[in-house]
């Protein structure tokens, strides 16, 4: 009986905790994109840049947020979807990292391009042109990771474990279904930018991820206030 309790206990808290890590990221994402607005958008980016250096750095601490919510997401929902098909949920976690070591590489270009805008902003003399060429070098890293990152390889672990719960019933089947169609959006999106039908930041880009920014928070609510089925549709694979 006090086995069941702490099982029940566990598995309560593990669902709340991936509901707020899926909060926490899409918080910090948008947060992170906001505060980076002066040294990736401004008119004057390189002097901009300096002069709003704290603001940019603080968009790098929510990055970091989004990633470690991002891991965190895939680290508690891993023990349970793996009860069910080990090799997709073992695969979740994997892009999931790749996710976010992707996101990784596009924060150290933002803050590569702080230094750049600082060195800009203090020298004598500066050589407009090199400096100019420099910054669009660093832009286009990050802009490149925000394409794989939180678009493709978001895309790709979204169906993973959609796709498992969409089997196993642990949420109710319109969350997975929602997930699964805003992957398949999400991850064309990404496709599409690639090759250049469409800029990142537009509104077919943002038509194409509100599914899957739908599909999350939906299910964030739902695991915080509801948790994991304690009936699923599936049984659980048995331990080797």
């Amino acid at each position: 009986m006090e086995k069941t309790q702490q099982s029940k206990y566990s598995s309560t808290l593990a669902s709340k905790m991936a509901g707020i890590f899926f909060i926490l990221a899409a918080a910090s994402s948008i947060a992170g994109l906001l505060l980076y607005d002066p040294i990736l958008n401004g008119a004057d980016d390189l002097a901009q840049g300096a002069a709003h250096g704290d603001q940019v750095i603080l968009g790098a601490v929510m990055e970091l947020i989004l990633v470690v919510s991002a891991v965190g997401t895939s680290i508690t929902m891993f023990p349970y979807l793996r009860k069910y098909n080990q090799t997709l949920a073992l695969g979740h976690v994997c892009f999931r990292f790749m996710e976010a070591v992707i996101i990784v590489i596009g924060i150290v270009g933002v803050l590569s391009l702080l230094t750049l805008s600082r060195s800009f902003a203090g020298a004598a003399a500066p050589d407009a042109a090199a400096y100019e060429a420099s910054g669009v070098l660093l832009k286009a890293i990050h802009d490149w990771t925000f394409l794989l990152g939180p678009n493709f390889m978001l895309g790709v672990n979204t169906m993973l474990y959609s796709y498992i719960f969409y089997k196993s019933g642990l949420v109710p089947r319109f969350i997975p279904i929602l997930g699964m169609t805003g992957a398949a959006a999400v991850f064309a999106a990404a496709l599409f930018e690639m090759f250049g039908v469409f800029e990142q930041l537009s509104v077919w880009g943002a038509l194409l991820s509100l599914p899957v920014a739908a599909n999350e928070m939906t299910l964030a609510v739902w695991l915080i206030a509801k948790g994991f089925s304690r009936s699923p549709r599936i049984p659980a694979l048995k331990a080797a």
